[in-house]
């Protein structure tokens, strides 16, 4: 199975190669979370603040499913 994947805001430094905001194809298996797709891309846990699955807010313990579109956001502040 592949989703879609893209970092933001400092992320793409944990991903060799990916650009702020690049999507990527990554291949998962059945029953992978969140938490796993971290580990897979080397990005600490704690690093991560807001994952959206196609648009939506999700915990690091959703399942993925084929075709999702991932977008991982580290705690940003502003002023």
């Amino acid at each position: 199975m592949q989703i879609e994947v893209r970092v933001f805001s400092g992320l793409e430094s944990f991903v060799p190669g990916v650009r702020f905001g690049e999507p990527m194809p990554i291949e998962i298996t059945n029953h992978f979370t969140g938490r796993m797709l971290l580990e897979k891309l080397n990005i600490p846990e704690k690093e991560v603040f807001t994952v959206l699955v196609n648009g939506v807010h999700k915990g690091l313990d959703e399942v993925l499913c084929e075709g999702d579109r991932v977008s991982l956001f580290p705690p940003v502040g502003g002023g």
